[in-house]
């Protein structure tokens, strides 16, 4: 879809973002969100983790964590592709962020994690079922909802620069195509059933931090 967002509206405590007929409260403490410029994306037995990065600093960190179940990220990557659709034929399209060349061999997801800080208050995550997102002309903003009667809440607010959601949109295309073959490599016969031991076993995908009128689009 591509519909206008209407002006978010001030209440007590927080705030309420409206789209066609989609509206969802906005915590205070959420509503400001937290920028980020790399993701990590995790596959698991029974969830997807999206682990959104700060690397601008030493160490780098994680700036926020959340937990997608496995049927939200189709939904998830269909309307990313759509307002990215939106997007460039409003502005263009994106520059692609250069890739650093390689050098030596690749890091295990263990060495990966030992180089990042996780606070404690992240370490669990925030649970999402659906997603909003929009964008102006320099960033896209992704709120990750909590879908669930009797109105939806915005459980995690984040920013991306524009060049970024090329490589988060193709990350998450790959990690899809690759639980999906293991899903169906891992079914017991005849049950239908998924060996959460192989799917927890997936590779991890991490996108490169970037070198040293606002539409939305609802995807729940």
């Amino acid at each position: 879809m591509s519909d206008e967002a209407s002006p978010p509206e001030d209440l007590p405590g927080g705030q309420t973002v409206q789209q066609q007929h989609v509206a969802a409260r906005v915590p205070e403490k959420i509503s400001r969100g937290v920028f980020s410029n790399g993701v990590i994306v995790i596959a698991g037995g029974c969830e997807f983790v999206l682990d959104f990065l700060q690397n601008m600093g030493h160490p780098p960190q994680v700036a926020s964590r959340v937990v997608l179940p496995h049927i939200t990220m189709p939904q998830v990557i269909h309307a990313l592709q759509q307002n990215l659709d939106m997007y460039q034929k409003k502005f263009g399209a994106i520059a692609e962020i250069p890739r650093a060349t390689p050098t030596g061999r690749q890091q295990t997801p263990q060495e990966i994690y030992d180089e990042l800080k996780l606070p404690d208050h992240l370490s669990m995550g925030v649970y999402a079922n659906g997603v909003m997102i929009g964008h102006t002309a320099t960033e896209f903003r992704f709120d990750f909802l909590v879908n669930l009667f009797p109105r939806p809440v915005v459980s995690a607010r984040i920013f991306l620069a524009a060049p970024q959601v090329l490589r988060l949109l193709d990350s998450l295309g790959r990690n899809w195509e690759q639980f999906q073959q293991r899903t169906r490599s891992s079914e017991f016969p005849g049950t239908g059933q998924v060996s959460t031991n192989e799917v927890g076993n997936m590779p991890k995908q991490v996108i490169d931090p970037p070198p040293p009128a606002d539409d939305t689009t609802p995807g729940s």
